[in-house]
């Protein structure tokens, strides 16, 4: 995975503002007393959860973990917060019969991520964000967070997407219905054509009519190129390079004060 590229000549002003030297503290880069001394600095990790699976014909299995990587990345350079190894493989066996896509059990993410922090934890962290790259991971994160809530009483465990911190219909995906159906769409494209674009084949791109459904499909039951979306075509850089940044800056600023917020005080009763 690549480390997500600056956001701009004021990210110097922005890192001193939130908590962070404009540079991400990573996890698994540092030896065994260098993070002794960044959890007794910052009693707070993001681990990052995403995806193995097909996106559409045109971008590569790994364009969940990836986005989310990179946007923990440039979240850790505004704030200072350390992010772990990022976990790449998720609940995806929605997706049905196309190829490529590694899943695990709800369960298995379930007792993964409690492990971690159970893990973590011990190490003195006691402040988790579960940034969320995949849809479908949702459930069992939030089970996650509350059976870790009920463990540790000094700990505090929040599952969000890296989407989640500026209202949903900002998100300009070009999707009118879906809810979790919206997948290698014009979001998602225009976000790897700003991060990773030696990885798109936008030659290869198609596109979905999305319809309205009160249920929930497996992917492969509702498209056949295991897109999501209109106008994938149109996809392009610039665009996916204003949401990143948006998705960057919202979420640092949500963890950076989310770190400092006060413990609630159990003498206060209205």
């Amino acid at each position: 995975m690549t480390v997500a590229p600056p956001l701009g000549p004021e990210v110097a002003g922005l890192a001193a503002e939130l908590g962070g030297t404009g540079s991400p503290v990573l996890w698994d880069r540092m030896t065994w007393p260098e993070a002794e001394r960044a959890v007794t600095g910052a009693d707070s990790v993001t681990i990052p959860v995403g995806a193995t699976e097909q996106h559409g014909p045109h971008l590569p299995l790994a364009v969940d973990s990836m986005i989310c990587e990179a946007v923990a990345h440039g979240v850790s350079a505004l704030t200072g917060v350390p992010v772990v190894p990022t976990l790449t493989y998720g609940v995806s066996g929605s997706h049905g019969g196309f190829g490529g896509t590694v899943s695990v059990r709800p369960e298995t993410m379930i007792a993964l991520v409690e492990d971690l922090v159970d893990s973590l934890h011990r190490a003195g962290v006691r402040q988790f964000v579960l940034l969320n790259g995949h849809i479908w991971n949702n459930g069992s994160l939030d089970v996650s967070a509350e059976k870790l809530r009920v463990r540790h009483g000094d700990a505090r465990v929040r599952a969000l997407g890296y989407v989640t911190m500026y209202p949903g219909p900002e998100v300009d995906g070009h999707v009118t219905h879906g809810r979790g159906l919206m997948h290698a769409n014009f979001f998602e494209t225009s976000v790897m054509l700003h991060l990773f674009p030696d990885l798109v084949r936008m030659e290869r791109a198609v596109s979905h009519r999305d319809v309205d459904s009160f249920w929930d499909y497996r992917m492969d039951q509702v498209s056949d190129t295991g897109v999501w979306g209109r106008d994938v075509a149109e996809a392009n850089a610039a665009h996916g390079s204003a949401e990143f940044d948006r998705c960057v800056r919202t979420t640092a600023r949500a963890v950076s004060a989310a770190v400092r917020e006060p413990w609630p005080d159990p003498t206060h009763r209205p």
